[in-house]
C-alpha cells in the first residue's frame, strides 16, 4: 500500500502513560523503515519470496530484535509486549505482509526463548533476530484448532529419541520456515485432554518431514499442512519438561495475542486515514463528502472505535510488561474488541469509497481482506468471549 502523508494524530497515543521514550524511539525506527522504500517492491502474488525478503530486511534494520530476549540479541531483557504491538500497528498500517513477517519471527520462536535449552536458544534465537532464520509455530490440526485437547499428532519415546508422527495444518510460515516448534501428544498424565502434550523442535531438513499442501487464503501469506512421517528427534529437541507443551503454547500465545490487536489497530488507522482523505477531497452535491452530516457521524464513530481499541490493547500490554500480573482477561478483551472494531472501521471506510472501494488493488479492498482473518486466528472472537467470561467467573463468590 502506498504511504499516506504523516499525520500528527496517528502516533498521539504514544503520549499515554503506557509508554516510555524508548517506545517512541522504536516506533520512529519502524516508521522510518516502512517509509524508506523497503516495502515498495513487496509482491503479494509471490508471498514466499516476499516474506523471505521482508524478514531479511527487517533483520538488517534491527527491528526483529524486539522478537527475542535480550541475552540472544533482543532489544529488551524479555520480550516487551508494548514494543511488539506498536511495531505491528505501524507495519500493518503500511503493509499486512510486512506485519506478518515481523510477528512470526516472535511467535515462531517464542517457545524456544521460554523453555529451550541453552544450546537451542544460542543456535536459533540470534539468527531469528538477524532475519537469517525463519521459525514457525505448529499447533493446529484438522480437528484441533480452538479445541487443542483434540490433538492427534504423537511423539513416542524410543531409545533415547522421540519419533514424531502426524500432521499439522493452517501453519503460518509453513513451506518457508527453517525451524518449526511442533506440539504433539506424548501421553504424560493422561491419554486425552491438554495434559500429555509436549513441544519439540523440528528442522525443515529433518528426515520424514514434508509439506503436503500449500493453503491459499483471501489475504495471502505462507500457509501449509505439514506431515511428520516417523521424524526421529533427539531428546534435547524437547522444549521444557515432557507433558508441559500446552502450558508452553499458552504462554507463547499470551505474549503475542495482544499484538494481534496491535495489527488490527494498524489496519483500522489506515482505513480511517484513507476515509478522512477521501471524504475531504471527494466533490459531491455542491460540496464535499465530508460536508454531509452522515459522513461526519460515521467518521466520529470510526475514530472512537479506534481509540477504544487502542486503550484496551495497550492496557493489556502494559499490565504484562510493567505490572507483571496475569493479563489473560485483558489480552482477550483487547484482541476481541480491536479485531471486531477494525472490521467495522474498514467496512465503513470502504462504503465511503463506493465502487472504487471494491476494485482489486485499491487500499480499502486489500484492507477488507486482510482484516477479516484477525477475527479468527490466535483465538476466534467467540473463544475470546469465553476466556473473558471464565476469567470473571473465577472471582465470583456466592453468598
Amino acid at each position: 500500500m502506498s504511504p499516506l502523508p504523516s499525520s500528527p494524530q496517528r502516533h498521539a497515543h504514544l503520549q499515554w502513560p503506557f509508554f516510555s521514550p524508548e517506545h517512541t524511539a522504536f516506533v520512529e525506527r519502524v516508521e522510518g523503515f516502512a517509509r524508506s522504500g523497503a516495502l515498495d517492491d513487496v509482491d503479494h502474488h509471490d508471498v514466499d519470496a516476499s516474506c523471505r525478503k521482508l524478514v531479511a530486511r527487517l533483520g538488517q534494520a534491527g527491528l526483529l530484535r524486539a522478537c527475542v530476549p535480550g541475552a540472544y540479541g533482543g532489544l529488551y531483557p524479555e520480550i516487551d509486549s508494548r514494543a511488539v504491538a506498536l511495531a505491528r500497528e505501524c507495519l500493518a498500517y503500511h503493509d499486512g505482509l510486512a506485519d506478518f513477517a515481523f510477528v512470526m519471527q516472535g511467535l515462531g520462536s517464542g517457545a524456544i526463548g521460554l523453555a529451550g535449552s541453552e544450546e537451542l536458544k544460542s543456535a536459533i534465537l540470534p539468527r531469528v533476530a538477524k532475519g537469517e532464520l525463519i521459525p514457525a509455530f505448529a499447533l493446529s490440526e484438522k480437528d484441533a484448532g480452538s479445541d487443542v485437547a483434540a490433538m492427534q499428532c504423537r511423539a513416542r519415546e524410543e531409545a533415547g529419541s522421540y519419533v514424531l508422527t502426524g500432521e499439522k495444518t493452517w501453519i503460518s510460515n509453513g513451506g518457508i520456515a527453517d525451524v518449526y516448534v511442533v506440539f504433539a501428544r506424548t501421553g504424560e498424565g493422561a491419554a486425552a485432554g491438554t495434559r500429555g502434550i509436549s513441544a519439540l523442535v523440528v528442522y525443515a531438513d529433518d528426515p520424514g518431514f514434508s509439506i503436503v499442501e500449500r493453503i491459499e487464503v483471501m489475504a495471502p501469506h505462507p500457509l501449509a499442512t505439514l506431515r511428520f512421517d516417523g521424524v526421529r528427534l533427539p531428546v534435547s529437541r524437547m522444549l521444557g519438561a515432557p507433558g508441559e507443551g500446552f502450558k508452553l503454547a499458552m504462554r507463547s500465545l499470551d505474549i503475542f495475542r495482544v499484538s494481534v490487536a496491535g495489527a488490527a489497530l494498524g489496519f483500522s488507522r489506515r482505513a480511517l486515514d484513507e476515509a478522512l482523505q477521501h471524504a475531504a477531497g471527494r466533490r459531491m452535491f455542491g460540496g464535499t463528502l465530508a460536508d454531509l452530516q452522515v459522513t461526519q457521524a460515521k467518521l466520529g464513530r470510526m475514530a472512537t472505535l479506534v481509540d477504544s481499541s487502542a486503550l484496551l490493547t495497550y492496557r493489556a500490554a502494559w499490565l504484562r510488561d510493567v505490572v507483571g500480573v496475569a493479563s489473560t482477561r485483558e489480552a482477550a478483551m483487547a484482541k476481541l474488541a480491536a479485531t471486531e472494531n477494525a472490521q467495522v472501521v474498514v467496512d465503513a471506510a470502504l462504503q465511503m469509497f463506493g465502487g472504487r472501494g471494491v476494485k482489486v488493488g485499491e487500499v480499502l479492498e486489500r484492507l477488507y481482506r486482510e482484516v477479516r482473518a484477525l477475527r479468527i486466528y490466535e483465538g476466534a472472537t467467540e473463544v475470546q468471549e469465553l476466556i473473558v467470561a471464565r476469567e470473571m467467573l473465577k472471582g465470583v463468590v456466592l453468598e
